[in-house]
C-alpha cells in the first residue's frame, strides 16, 4: 500500500500555484477538505486536494463562478448513487462541451477575419505617410485589385466613421 503524503497549506499553495488565502477561501466554501490537522492544528492535505483544485480551475475557466462551483458540488454529492452522479456529472460536461466547441467556432472566425484584415493591411504600404486617411476609401492599389476588403478595415473607411 503507497504511503499517503500530506502537505501544509504553503506547499500545496506552491505545487497548485494558488495563494494560501485562495485555498482557505476553497476551505471556507466547503470546495476543498484538508485531510487531517496536525496536533498544532495546521491544515494537512493529500494529492487528492491537487486534483480538486485543478478541477475548480477548470470549471472557472468554463465560466463557472465559485458558488456555482458550490452549488454543483452539492447536487453532484447530493445524489444518491455513483451511476446517477457520473450520469449528472457526464451531462453538465456534455453541455459544457457543447458551449466550448461554440466558442471555439466564434474564435476560429475572428482569428480568420483578424488575419484576413492584417494581410490586407499589409498591402497598404505605398502611400505617402502623409497621404490623409480619406483617400484609403478610395486606395485602388494593384495590390488590392484583386483583394475584398474585409470588415474589419471597412468599418473604419466608410462615411458613417466616426471623426
Amino acid at each position: 500500500m503507497a504511503e499517503v503524503i500530506h502537505m501544509r497549506i504553503g506547499e500545496l499553495s506552491e505545487k497548485s500555484g494558488r495563494t494560501e488565502r485562495t485555498l482557505r477561501f476553497y476551505e471556507e466554501l466547503g470546495l476543498l477538505v484538508p485531510a487531517s490537522r496536525t496536533k498544532g492544528g495546521f491544515r494537512l492535505y493529500d494529492s487528492g486536494a491537487l486534483i480538486r483544485i485543478h478541477w475548480i480551475s477548470r470549471l472557472q475557466e468554463l465560466g463557472f463562478s465559485l458558488p456555482d462551483i458550490k452549488e454543483f458540488l452539492t447536487e453532484l454529492q447530493g445524489t444518491p448513487d455513483g451511476p446517477a452522479m457520473m450520469g449528472d456529472l457526464r451531462s453538465a460536461y456534455a453541455v459544457k462541451l457543447a458551449a466550448t466547441r461554440a466558442t471555439i467556432g466564434r474564435l476560429r472566425a475572428l482569428e480568420a477575419e483578424l488575419a484576413a484584415s492584417i494581410d490586407y493591411l499589409d498591402t497598404c504600404k505605398s502611400c505617402a505617410p502623409s497621404t490623409h486617411k480619406t483617400a484609403c476609401r478610395a486606395c485602388r492599389e494593384d495590390d488590392h485589385a484583386e483583394m475584398e476588403v474585409p470588415a474589419m478595415v471597412l468599418a473604419v473607411q466608410t462615411s458613417s466613421s466616426i471623426g
